[in-house]
């Protein structure tokens, strides 16, 4: 708050999001908020900054995070809206990134609105002719969807946490005890056996729920922690399905596809939830300050489970360190990312192959840090691990301003070491002389002589 108070805050696009995300007019917020209509719409125009009284005031009337609300959003939006006007089609027209950045900070309902119309540009792209069509035009791939939901939401979903909690506070800590309580309340409740099945009969399959026979049938070659996974599913599955629908139809999904996609994303999140239960989890994390080998074997996770609930502690007054998360293969194809509260690469294309997440496949199960630096400036640490045998690697990272927080970022001096520079994907990095890149930028003409030949591939011309 002394930050605040020191400078003058023009957060009127924020105050208006947040209104209509509310469902009220200026009147109403007004009213609520104890100032006139006129004073509201000056601050909503920026005509008059917020005041650390005014802050106070909507952090207390509509249970706001100051730290949340204050900080720049505008940074991650100018990057995806760069991106996106990076695009052949309209590049020739050489917008200024101040154009951009006023945009994005000022009028982020536009930003979001270019955003949606680009990825169902894309979608016409890869499926000429075969999109289906709605009242409101095309409709967004399911995966699509989901990932822009879940990164609204910031990857946290408080009624299910809160419902997921209620349920461990009953049950064992303990990984094997706690798998002993899951089966026997599945049993006990709900009348489902739990059996561990040999591979062939399953077909490859996982885990298979015979619906007809009430029974849980397991693949005989998962490990202890898919199995405690599968076991928490299945509980969460049958006693917060109301409250995991009530989630999913608040998202209001375009289409079966993505609806279903979604309750099988949000009954994920409540397992996580069920067995790394929010305060117990983020408590050991703080105090273990963030060591991924000790959380995993404490809670009886894999890596990759690890991962994906360490994205999510974002409870109002209990945040964690707020992750990036991914999981890429060895060609730096992403299979899976949650963006956090920042996203050092692209968001419509992949990774930069600076980046050491690539190097992890050389040690598998080895966490390995690295402190890298992107166009912009801004500084990450970032922790990569390879899965043994999977040909993936998971990653997580966040701003080096939490990197004191983190165990694995001790051999890192976060001040005086040199950053590895990298940038958003090679089709849209503008770095030059950069040898490993893999794509001449689309945002550039090629500069290509024969009497000469540069240690970097691709070289391009400045404008």
């Amino acid at each position: 708050m002394a930050e605040a108070a020191d400078r003058k805050l023009y957060l009127g696009p924020k105050l208006r999001v947040l209104r209509r995300e509310l469902g009220i007019n200026q009147t109403q917020m007004a009213e609520e908020l104890g100032v006139s209509p006129s004073y509201l719409n000056h601050l909503e125009r920026n005509q008059r900054p917020l005041t650390a009284q005014m802050l106070l005031r909507l952090a207390n009337t509509y249970d706001i995070d100051i730290r949340d609300f204050v900080a720049g959003g505008g940074e991650g939006a100018a990057t995806q809206l760069r991106e996106i006007l990076s695009d052949p089609l309209v590049r020739d027209i050489g917008i200024a990134r101040d154009e951009i950045l006023e945009v994005a900070e000022n009028y982020p309902g536009v930003t979001e609105a270019v955003a949606r119309l680009y990825r169902a540009l894309n979608d016409l792209r890869r499926m000429p002719g075969q999109m289906t069509e709605g009242e409101g035009g095309t409709l967004p791939q399911p995966l699509d969807w989901l990932r822009e939901t879940i990164s609204q939401r910031g990857n946290h979903f408080a009624e299910i946490d809160a419902g997921a909690e209620a349920i461990a506070q009953e049950l064992a800590d303990e990984p094997a005890l706690l798998a002993a309580d899951l089966r026997a309340r599945l049993k006990e409740k709900h009348g489902i056996g739990v059996q561990i099945a040999p591979e062939a009969v399953l077909d490859g399959a996982l885990r298979h729920y015979d619906m007809h026979r009430r029974r849980l049938m397991l693949n005989e070659r998962m490990p202890a922690s898919g199995r405690l996974f599968a076991l928490a599913y299945q509980l969460c599955g049958q006693e917060l399905h109301a409250l995991i629908a009530t989630s999913v139809a608040r998202a209001a999904p375009p289409d079966e596809d993505s609806r279903r996609l979604a309750s099988i994303a949000l009954t994920n999140y409540a397992a996580a939830a069920l067995i790394m239960p929010y305060d117990r989890f983020r408590s050991a994390a703080e105090a273990g300050r963030y060591d991924m080998p000790l959380l995993s074997t404490r809670f009886g996770v894999s890596v990759e489970q690890l991962a994906h609930r360490l994205t999510s502690l974002n409870r109002t007054g209990a945040r964690g360190v707020p992750f990036f998360m991914v999981k890429i293969d060895r060609a730096g194809i992403l299979s899976k990312r949650f963006d956090g509260e920042a996203w050092p690469f692209a968001r419509l294309g992949g990774t930069c192959p600076r980046w050491n997440a690539h190097g992890s496949f050389a040690t598998p199960g080895t966490v390995l840090p690295q402190l890298i630096e992107t166009v912009e400036g801004t500084r990450f640490v970032t922790l990569a691990i390879a899965l043994p045998g999977t040909g993936s690697a998971i990653a997580i990272g966040c701003e080096t301003k939490h990197g004191a927080r983190l165990v694995h970022a001790d051999g890192l001096d976060l001040e005086r070491d040199e950053p590895v520079t990298v940038g958003p994907t090679c089709h849209l990095c503008e770095r030059r002389g950069c040898p490993d890149r893999a794509l001449p930028p689309v945002t550039r003409a090629l500069d290509l002589h024969g009497y000469e030949r540069r240690a970097a591939p691709y070289p391009f011309r400045r404008v």
